[in-house]
């Protein structure tokens, strides 16, 4: 598959490339708006039009960003990279990532990299059924230090005591009740759903965008979902329909594609890092589409949620024309990923009640 690795890689490496810089720099040094910084939207660049007069957003754009989602604390205070800090860690990277060393690093053994960590402790070791480098699409390198936009650290605000508790509720019922059934694995597992707003980068993370003077419809690769978004001030759903991607009405702002959804299925989990499990039952989120040159689309998504998080808060994505197509993410090839997970879970079972039996004689 074209861009298929562990998903569990996409944040450490963005977290990586910054942080390999953070050590020989100061957090007063001045920043720098150089390479490819955020550019204002819509501010030198006018979109083409449609054949109905509309801003013409038709094309496959990629989020391959390398920057991190969340700024890392030992880049506090600054919003951007230098020029050079970015041509050094595009130099570092193309040495990490050379199709050797393997997926599924944490953010420990990135962090050894700046200690300059002998090279083996970059390689695979006893590991099974892990993807290397040789297979991780070309990452996108500018020099904000987040793509969280808004608060001004760069980070998903706290949760609120609900949301604190939601989820530690589901991090119990995950410990005691990992795979009782298919419905216990998460959305992705089961190729229900990667969820919207995809957010994330580097991990089948294309789409396709169509136009018509009354619809626009966002294809994604991860599952092959599309969201179909009326312009034509259509009814919202009555409340009590919910939907795995919720409801999403759209107009045009000006050159800016505005789509505002709600209407969230409460078994829809929410983005970010620190709300895995959350019911996206009451998110409210408002996308911004701006062409901002013929090669980027800057996508703000503004995410609301005060039953889960303390403020809004809203990231920044650059997404790059591609000449890449869309292609089918397959997930399972006939489903057999989900049986070979359940009967996974079941062997462990067994052990421990063996192992249990036999301690107990």
């Amino acid at each position: 598959m074209r861009h298929l690795f562990r998903a569990a890689f996409v944040g450490t490496l963005a977290f990586a490339l910054v942080v390999v810089f953070a050590s020989s720099t100061t957090a007063g040094q001045a920043s720098s708006a150089g390479v490819n910084a955020k550019p204002a939207a819509g501010a030198t660049y006018t979109a083409p039009r449609t054949q109905d007069g509309q801003p013409d957003l038709q094309g496959v754009w990629a989020n391959n960003d390398a920057t991190p989602l969340e700024r890392p604390k030992e880049l506090a205070g600054r919003q951007f990279l230098t020029d050079e800090e970015v041509t050094r860690m595009k130099g570092r990277a193309a040495e990490l990532f050379n199709g050797e060393t393997d997926a599924a690093f944490g953010d420990s053994v990135f962090l050894a990299a700046i200690k300059e960590t002998d090279e083996k402790d970059f390689k695979s070791t006893d590991t099974t059924g892990n993807y290397n480098h040789f297979w991780i699409v070309d990452r996108e390198f500018d020099n904000r230090t987040s793509v969280i936009s808004d608060p001004a650290d760069g980070r998903i605000p706290s949760l609120t005591q609900e949301g604190k508790k939601q989820r530690a509720a589901r991090a119990e019922r995950r410990k005691m009740h990992p795979a009782d059934g298919p419905e216990d694995l998460p959305l992705g597992h089961r190729c229900v759903t990667f969820g919207v707003p995809r957010i994330g980068a580097g991990y089948n993370s294309y789409f396709q965008i169509v136009q018509t003077s009354d619809h626009v419809a966002i294809a994604q690769e991860t599952i092959h979902d599309v969201r179909l978004i009326p312009l034509d001030n259509r009814p919202r759903l009555p409340s009590d329909v919910r939907q795995w991607h919720g409801d999403s009405r759209g107009h045009w702002d000006g050159d800016t594609l505005v789509v505002e959804t709600r209407n969230f299925s409460p078994l829809s989990r929410l983005p970010g890092r620190n709300s895995r499990g959350l019911s996206a039952e009451n998110l409210h989120t408002i996308e911004r589409f701006t062409r901002v040159s013929p090669t980027t689309i800057q996508w703000d998504v503004t995410v609301n949620d005060a039953t889960n998080w303390t403020r809004p808060w809203t990231a920044t994505v650059m997404l790059r024309h591609t000449k890449d197509q869309i292609y089918e993410m397959a997930c399972h090839e006939g489903n057999e990923g989900l049986p070979g997970a359940l009967s996974g879970y079941r062997f462990q079972e067994r052990k421990a009640a063996e192992a249990a039996k036999a301690g107990a004689n």
